[in-house]
C-alpha cells in the first residue's frame, strides 16, 4: 500500500512539474496584491504549466533573490510600479547578479507608470535605452485601434512578428495575426549581438510625452521614431540566461486577450496577444529554444575504442555529437534551420580544421551529427570544439582535449611507397647496377697476351 501511495505521489509530482528546464520558482514584483487581478489569465496559464508563483512588493522584508549564495527564484516578472526605487533587496547589482547566476527575467513597462530607476540602470547595462522622462508613450496616427484609442492613438494594432531573424528558428511567428500594443514605452537598442528586437514600431510611430511636449513635437525633442523604436525585445546572456523587455504591460492583461481591436477601415478582430505572450513567456523561462548535448564520441575510424586521449598525426578520426531541443515539456531531435551549419573545430591555438557536421542519425529525441577527417601533420595538444551560438537558442560550447603524437620510428612508411622518393631510389639502383656490372666485367675479363716467340727488338 505504501509503495502504491509513493507511486501516486511520484506521478502527481511529474504531472505538475514545471516545463521550464531551469526550474519552476517564479517571483512576481508588483505594487499591491490587487494588481495581479488584471493579469488573471496570464498567471493562471503559468500555474497550470507547473510554476510556483510568489507575489511580492518591492517593500517586502522577506524579499531576497539569493540565500546562502544560491538563487531563491528561477524567474522574475516585473510589473509596472509607482515606486521610484525598488529598495535594498532589488538593487541593479542584485538583479544583474541574478542574471549572471542563470535567472530569467520578464520586464514589463507601461506609459501609465514611470519606470523605476533601478530597472533603468539594469536596462542601461543591457544596452537598452528608454526616454529620459521614463514614461514617454508610443503614438501612431495610422495604425491605432479605432475603438479604444480613437483620440489618443496610443493603442497600436500591429502585424505579429514574422521572419524576425532570417535563417534562424522563429518561435514567435503567428501568420496573418495582429498584436494589440496599448500604452507602450518605446526603447532603442545598442548594436550588441546579444540583443534582438521582436516587435518594432511602424514607420509612422514616434515617442511622445504629453506632459512635457506640446501638440507639436520638435525634431530636437524627439527621442526616437519609426523602426528605431522597439516595443518588445529579448536579450540572451552568454550563460544562456534570458531577459525580455516588454514596452506595454497591458499586452499581458485579460482585456488585451478578450477585447476586439479595429484598424482604420478594417473589421473588429481579436488580437493574437494570448498566443504571442504565451510563446514569449515560454521562451523567456526556457520552455522553448533550449539545446542539450547528450553524448560526444570521437575515435579512430573503424575502431571500437571511444574517446581515447591519444592520437597520432594523420590518423583517420570519426567525431559525432548528439543534440536535442526542448520545446514545451518535450525533448525533440534538433534540426538545423535551412542554410545554417553546426561546425566542428579541431584546434590548437587556432583551428587546423573547421568542418560542417552532417546529420547521420535521427532518433525519437535526438539528432546525431558527425564527420570523418584526417588529423593534421602536427603534434601537440588539440581540442575537438563545437561552438554553436545563435539567437533564440541556448549556447552550445563543448570542448574535448586530446594529445596528438608524432610517428614512432617504426611507423613511418617505407620509402618505396612514397612517390617523391622514386627518383632517388632509381638513381641508387642505377648506381648499384652500374657498379656491379663494372665489377663483373673487370673481374671476368682477361688481358690480351703477347705473340709467342716474338723476337726481341732493340
Amino acid at each position: 500500500m505504501r509503495s502504491l501511495l509513493s507511486l501516486v505521489v511520484f506521478l502527481f509530482a511529474a504531472l505538475v512539474s514545471a516545463v521550464s528546464t531551469t526550474g519552476n520558482r517564479l517571483l512576481v514584483i508588483l505594487d499591491t496584491p490587487k494588481d495581479k487581478e488584471a493579469y488573471t489569465t496570464f498567471f493562471r496559464d503559468l500555474s497550470e504549466r507547473g510554476y510556483d508563483i510568489t507575489y511580492e512588493t518591492p517593500k517586502s522584508d522577506d524579499l531576497k533573490l539569493f540565500k546562502y549564495g544560491e538563487r531563491t527564484y528561477d524567474h522574475l516578472v516585473f510589473l509596472p510600479t509607482k515606486i521610484k526605487g525598488l529598495g535594498p533587496n532589488l538593487t541593479p547589482n542584485a538583479i544583474v547578479d541574478f542574471i549572471n547566476a542563470g535567472g530569467n527575467i520578464l520586464l514589463t513597462m507601461s506609459a501609465t507608470h514611470k519606470v523605476p530607476v533601478t530597472l533603468v540602470s539594469v536596462l542601461d547595462q543591457l544596452d537598452v535605452t528608454i526616454p529620459a522622462e521614463r514614461n514617454g508613450k508610443v503614438v501612431d496616427h495610422f495604425t491605432y485601434d479605432a475603438v479604444s484609442a480613437a483620440e489618443t492613438h496610443d493603442t497600436l494594432v500591429l502585424d505579429a512578428p514574422r521572419n524576425v531573424r532570417p535563417g534562424l528558428k522563429d518561435y514567435f511567428e503567428i501568420p496573418g495575426a495582429f498584436i494589440s500594443v496599448p500604452h507602450a514605452i518605446g526603447h532603442t537598442l545598442g548594436s550588441g549581438p546579444l540583443l534582438t528586437p521582436l516587435l518594432r514600431a511602424p514607420p509612422t510611430a514616434y515617442s511622445y510625452n504629453p506632459k512635457e511636449q506640446g501638440d507639436t513635437v520638435e525634431p530636437d525633442e524627439l527621442f526616437a521614431a519609426g523602426k528605431q523604436l522597439a516595443l518588445v525585445s529579448v536579450f540572451q546572456a552568454r550563460n544562456s540566461a534570458r531577459v525580455t523587455v516588454v514596452g506595454a504591460a497591458e499586452m499581458l492583461q485579460d482585456k488585451a486577450f478578450d477585447t476586439k481591436v479595429t484598424r482604420q477601415g478594417g473589421k473588429a478582430i481579436f488580437p493574437a496577444n494570448k498566443e504571442f505572450i504565451t510563446n514569449l513567456a515560454g521562451w523567456t523561462f526556457q520552455e522553448l529554444g533550449v539545446l542539450r548535448v547528450n553524448k560526444i564520441e570521437h575515435h579512430l575510424k573503424g575502431d571500437n575504442e571511444t574517446n581515447p586521449e591519444l592520437y597520432r598525426i594523420k590518423n583517420d578520426v570519426t567525431y559525432s555529437i548528439s543534440v536535442s531541443e526542448y520545446a514545451w515539456n518535450d525533448w525533440q531531435p534538433f534540426h538545423l534551420p535551412e542554410g545554417d551549419h553546426l561546425q566542428l573545430e579541431f584546434s590548437m591555438l587556432s583551428p587546423f580544421h573547421r568542418i560542417s557536421l552532417k546529420p547521420i542519425h535521427v532518433g525519437e529525441d535526438e539528432t546525431v551529427y558527425g564527420t570523418d577527417f584526417v588529423l593534421p601533420d602536427q603534434h601537440g595538444i588539440f581540442n575537438f570544439m563545437v561552438n554553436y551560438k545563435r539567437p533564440f537558442l541556448t549556447n552550445v560550447e563543448e570542448k574535448r582535449t586530446v594529445s596528438v603524437r608524432h610517428m614512432a620510428h617504426d611507423e613511418y612508411p617505407r620509402s618505396y611507397v612514397i612517390n617523391g622518393a622514386w627518383p632517388g631510389l632509381t638513381g641508387i639502383s642505377a648506381t648499384i647496377v652500374g657498379f656491379l656490372s663494372f665489377c663483373i666485367v673487370w673481374m671476368y675479363s682477361q688481358p690480351v697476351k703477347s705473340a709467342a716467340g716474338a723476337k726481341k727488338t732493340q
